[in-house]
């Protein structure tokens, strides 16, 4: 069974080393199958290739995360919210959270588009890894709730 204590540590972890660009600890965070997607809710944005990822493998996700990182601001932090478990099933668990994602702009705190992060994290030899990870983040103008259910249907 998948702590979920644990679960939460590594996901606060994981987003303090991306945002310090500390990719060593990142790399001993992940299986060497981890499949990892990045994308907006509405596929619309200016910056849509920046954040656009689907990739396999813990070289491919690590070169497109330093790369990704390298190219974005700093400070920058992203901050797991609501981490939670989805399923468990063995040794692996599906897991959902927030992010919300601050900057500094002209001497002053600014948000950026946080969104939604799923994924799957497995134990390997006494360890959790993160070994799936879906990224959308939110785009679309936020409105009623019962009149954007009804768009996504």
């Amino acid at each position: 069974m998948i702590d979920p204590g644990a679960l939460h540590d590594l996901m606060g972890r994981w987003w303090w080393n991306y945002d310090e660009g500390r990719f060593d600890v990142l790399a001993g965070a992940i299986t060497d199958d981890i499949h990892f997607t990045c994308r907006t809710d509405t596929g619309q944005t200016d910056w849509e290739e920046f954040v656009r990822a689907d990739v396999r493998g813990a070289g491919d996700f690590l070169h497109w995360q330093a790369q990704h990182r390298l190219d974005s601001p700093y400070p920058l932090r992203h901050n797991g919210t609501n981490v939670h478990i989805v399923d468990q099933r063995g040794s692996e668990a599906t897991f959902s959270s927030y992010i919300l994602v601050t900057q500094v702009v002209q001497g002053s705190p600014s948000t950026i588009p946080g969104g939604i992060v799923n994924g799957t994290v497995r134990l390997v030899d006494g360890e959790l890894r993160l070994c799936q990870m879906e990224v959308v983040l939110d785009t679309i103008e936020s409105g009623l709730f019962k009149d954007l259910r009804a768009l996504q249907r």
